[in-house]
């Protein structure tokens, strides 16, 4: 790997002695690793755990395995996990991921919200909030709006709101050239000052949503200090904030004259790269009343959503009925009214209202256990290799026909009709394989 020659004068001054290790980092394998999901009903016992951290495994998984579709693993590298360790939001907490995309630290901050709680994922691009929402999906959580948003934008809509905002800010990316060598094309020596122009920007509007006593987590994956230490200095000199200590497990290192922030290196840390600091904001004032939204079901829909959930499920979902289109969607309670705000994901999709019958969605099916369903079939690893790639499978002639939820090894793959022994496809067509 050619590294750019400021680059390297950068950080044999910023490392001295430890230089060589950093550069000899350079030229090793980037490391693999993925995260089991605790909100799936089965869970399973994987090899190589990372030391600390309760979810987390070194090793890589299939992205056509049971385990992944069913939204049992995901895959995100070391230094990436610590985000969402040292968040470790408390159930019942609403919390904000800034800059959201693809969906890594979201699904690490549900795990511990354990559908608990408020999770605003937002991603301003477009292309890429697509992507976050198909990952939230597949986790199954069901306390999780996607918005496709500028944070000044959101500021107006969450002022004083969360008690938690995860940003892992748009940065240099120096801690992903080993595993992205292609990033090392975009990098210069002043790159750095400009991507840390870009923060203070988007710090300013999260500092606008922190409640009173409201945690952020500003992380970074480069090493510039201009980006890391520089930036939460401007947050401690500019805003009633304090900073928190992480303790540093697993090789991370102190940041540079901030011992309480957290930098991750290849050399010391088994992992790619990242920095991470902790503050408590002391300067909101008590959350406005906001204004709410409002279940908008006609009768007829009201109806047929009721007929479905008597007659398939065994609980009541908590939370705000709400259709867009002919789609129904339940959002978690307590949020503001959302309507000037552009949404990729609406909470969790419940189905979809066709000619007087409603039609459960395949994020319903992710979701549930099967204590929480009347009707449920599981199919073996070999039936999922047909069903995934949009076969049919064949059930037993005795099952009544009608809806299931579908499961393999245990975990929901969505919803189906059993039709005369025959399990109709409902697999999602742009997720086939």
């Amino acid at each position: 790997m050619q590294l750019p020659l400021e680059f390297i004068e950068k950080y044999t001054d910023l490392l001295g002695a430890e230089a060589p290790a950093f550069f000899e980092s350079f030229h090793q394998e980037a490391i693999s690793a993925f995260r089991s999901n605790p909100l799936k009903e089965r869970q399973e016992t994987f090899d190589q755990p990372i030391k600390g951290l309760p979810w987390s495994y070194y090793g890589k998984v299939s992205g056509k395995s049971p385990q992944h579709v069913s939204g049992l693993v995901y895959s995100q590298e070391p230094a990436a996990q610590m985000v969402g360790h040292i968040a470790a939001p408390q159930e019942g907490m609403k919390v904000l991921d800034l800059a959201a995309a693809p969906g890594g630290k979201s699904t690490h901050l549900l795990s511990f919200l354990g559908n608990a709680g408020i999770l605003v994922s937002n991603e301003i691009s477009n292309k890429r909030s697509k992507i976050l929402v198909e990952n939230i999906e597949r986790f199954g959580a069901r306390n999780v709006v996607v918005t496709n948003e500028s944070a000044d934008r959101l500021a107006k809509v969450f002022p004083s709101y969360f008690d938690m905002i995860v940003l892992d800010a748009p940065c240099s990316g120096e801690g992903m050239f080993r595993k992205d060598p292609a990033a090392i094309q975009y990098w210069s020596l002043d790159y750095p000052k400009q991507c840390a122009a870009l923060q203070k920007e988007i710090l300013v509007s999260a500092v606008e949503m922190l409640a009173d006593g409201g945690q952020l987590i500003y992380s970074t994956c480069t090493w510039a200090p201009e980006e890391n230490e520089e930036v939460v200095q401007w947050l401690l000199d500019n805003y009633d904030m304090e900073l928190l200590d992480i303790p540093k497990i697993n090789g991370m290192a102190e940041g540079i004259g901030l011992p309480q922030t957290a930098r991750m290196y290849p050399h010391r840390f088994e992992g790619e790269g990242q920095f991470v600091a902790k503050l408590r904001y002391k300067g909101a004032p008590s959350s406005k009343r906001l204004k709410t939204g409002k279940s908008n079901l006609n009768r007829e829909q009201q109806a047929l959503w009721q007929e479905f959930a008597r007659k398939h499920l065994n609980l009541q979902l908590d939370g705000l009925l709400q259709v867009f289109g002919d789609n129904l969607y339940l959002l978690p309670l307590g949020l503001p009214d959302l309507s000037k705000v552009k949404i990729a994901r609406n909470g969790l999709h419940l189905g979809v209202f066709k000619k007087k019958r409603f039609e459960p969605s395949f994020a319903l099916g992710l979701a549930l256990w099967s204590e929480e369903v009347k009707t449920r079939v599981d199919i073996s690893e070999a039936d999922f290799i047909n069903y995934v790639a949009g076969q049919t499978v064949s059930v037993s002639q005795e099952l009544p026909n009608g809806w299931y939820q579908i499961a393999v090894n245990g975990n929901g793959l969505g919803f189906a009709k059993i039709v005369s022994g025959t399990l109709k496809n409902a697999f999602p067509k742009g997720l086939r394989f």
